[in-house]
């Protein structure tokens, strides 16, 4: 930070101070920095990626990318530079303009970190699926050969090996969130009236992450454990912000503190458990619990998944998702809940009035099949058996969600390229309103879930609407929970064994409508009275698992091996 003082007049010091200030989180003082270095240096690509960098994390997309275009305007051969812009198309959701920047940069370097997973997700959110295979079959091969070719989330929805997910999650580990080199944890055993219980998310607003747990927040056993929200982003305007706020003894928004500082903070806090629910999603910070803040650190819910991180040491799941053969693909203890890992909000709402099938665009009669997860979870392997249920039944629909322009373009070409008219997928626009969305919900008959990553939330809102959901385990967690779901709301009937099997289900309830009439009665039943819906049912038995978990946390701070 002195050398800035000591060289006013060069822009490597001013890019060096800012550096430090974005570690630091102090945003708008390294962004001064940043432009003082331009200034000095208008052509300092470090300083033009460093700058918009901090503007990503702020939020700022535009006008990060508007930084990137005047960069590579002068610097048009940059492969950092033109990754960076990218990453910044990726976070505004252009995916398509992500896609062609990512192949830009592999063509001037094949090897560049990331950036080949980067072009497979972007292409999977568009449906794009030429080269599907072999963009799958290069993935394996370069995590094969321990290169950090895709990130973890990224990979959960191409891969169909746990094994393959681990050793993608180890490299991310090792390259961006390895060990602090200081433990802050001394292995002392605290003595407090509570159970002290942290939870840490930038998520805590209208995420399906707070959908999920903002009941479980709200019946906690509050003479037992002392919740903490540690939330890692600012956010005064959301209703379920204004909701959960109150649900916690401590509401804590540490966006401008570092990872140091917040595992230092949860430290003096004495904080017992920290549960991580974002893994690699989002805005995740797992290098605060690299630093070791707490005797048990927890990775739940909002990646489904191993986080390969030896500091981690639980990862909360139930029998389904993560069968006892699998646990050595998992660098964490598996603790087990009796009914399902996910929780669910019995006090959701549904919109009183249901939408005619005009209004949605869907056809007055005829079976509606549907399938509302997101795009980069559509397979051409699954279209496929889509396409053919088309064929099958004459006059059905397939009603999947409009995300992007690109995405429509390309499953109407694959749909024709199988002989079925475009108009018989029908794109349902996106609803700020979840109420509505769980209403319209109502208008379809069959939902058809994905592989290798399930609907999660997507199948909870289905079931809870009255929608039944079809699903055929894979072999990963991601894979694997809308069976765990289905299961626990006594719907065993509607989990195929194979893909083979899920297609002659679904055809067989299309064209019998009695025996789908009492499958949705059946829902409709299990709904109030099974585990799945049942918010304080599910709190007391996770938190049966926090307290075991912290019974038996290890008297030392050293990560497991």
């Amino acid at each position: 930070m002195r050398a800035s003082a000591l060289a006013p007049d060069r822009a490597e010091s001013w890019l060096n101070r800012g550096a430090t200030l974005a570690r630091m989180k102090r945003h708008e003082d390294a962004l001064t920095c940043y432009d003082r270095a331009l200034v000095l240096n208008p052509s300092y690509e470090r300083a033009h990626i460093n700058r918009a960098l901090v503007l990503l994390d702020l939020r700022r997309q535009d006008e990060a990318l508007a930084g990137y275009d005047a960069a590579l305007a002068a610097n048009p051969r940059s492969a950092d530079l033109r990754n960076a812009r990218a990453d910044a198309l990726m976070g505004l959701r252009r995916y398509e303009e992500a896609a062609r920047d990512y192949a830009a940069v592999l063509s001037v370097d094949p090897a560049y970190r990331y950036a080949s997973g980067n072009l497979v997700f972007c292409k999977l959110h568009c449906c794009e699926w030429r080269s599907f295979n072999d963009d799958r079959s290069a993935i394996a091969a370069g995590l094969r050969a321990g290169q950090p070719v895709i990130i973890p989330f990224q990979n959960i929805a191409l891969s169909r090996s746990t094994g393959e997910q681990l050793q993608c999650a180890r490299i991310a580990v090792a390259e961006k969130y390895p060990p602090a080199p200081s433990v802050l944890w001394q292995g002392e055993r605290y003595d407090h009236d509570r159970i002290r219980l942290a939870y840490l998310s930038a998520d805590f607003n209208d995420h399906a992450v707070s959908t999920l747990m903002a009941g479980v927040f709200e019946h906690h056993d509050r003479t037992k454990f002392e919740t903490i929200a540690v939330a890692f982003l600012k956010d005064d305007t959301t209703a379920m912000r204004r909701r959960l706020k109150p649900a916690f003894d401590r509401f804590m928004e540490v966006q401008e503190q570092s990872d140091a500082e917040v595992a230092e903070l949860l430290r003096r806090m004495e904080v017992d458990i920290a549960v991580d629910l974002m893994g690699f999603t989002g805005e995740c910070r797992p290098g605060i619990l690299a630093f070791r803040p707490a005797p048990v650190q927890v990775n739940y819910l909002g990646f489904p998944g191993t986080m390969g991180a030896d500091y981690i040491d639980a990862i909360i799941a139930d029998r389904t998702v993560i069968p006892e053969e699998s646990v050595g693909d998992y660098s964490e203890a598996v603790v087990y809940l009796p009914d399902t890992y996910l929780p669910n909000d019995a006090t959701r709402r549904i919109a009183e009035r249901t939408p005619t099938r005009s209004e949605a665009g869907l056809p007055e009669k005829g079976f509606v099949f549907c399938s509302f997860n997101n795009s980069y979870k559509f397979t051409p392997e699954l279209f496929d058996i889509w396409m053919r249920l088309l064929l099958a039944v004459e006059g059905s629909v397939l009603w999947v969600p409009e995300v992007n322009a690109a995405a429509v373009r390309n499953l109407r070409r694959e749909a024709a390229s199988r002989g079925i008219d475009e108009k018989r997928l029908v794109f349902a626009p996106f609803l700020s309103s979840a109420e509505d969305h769980l209403a319209r919900l109502r208008l379809a008959d069959l939902f058809l879930d994905t592989l290798p990553y399930n609907a999660h939330t997507t199948a909870a809102d289905a079931l809870w609407a009255g929608l039944p959901v079809l699903t055929t385990p894979g072999s990963t967690f991601a894979g694997r929970v809308a069976a765990s779901l289905i299961n626990a709301i006594g719907l065993p009937e509607m989990i195929a064994p194979s893909l083979e099997t899920y297609e002659a289900t679904a055809l067989q309830l299309a064209r019998d409508r009695t025996a789908l009439a009492e499958i949705k009665a059946k829902l409709q039943r299990n709904r109030g009275t099974y585990a799945l819906f049942d918010t304080a049912r599910f709190t007391r038995n996770l938190e049966t698992a926090y307290a075991n978990l912290y019974e038996h946390a290890p008297l030392n701070p050293v990560a497991r091996s």
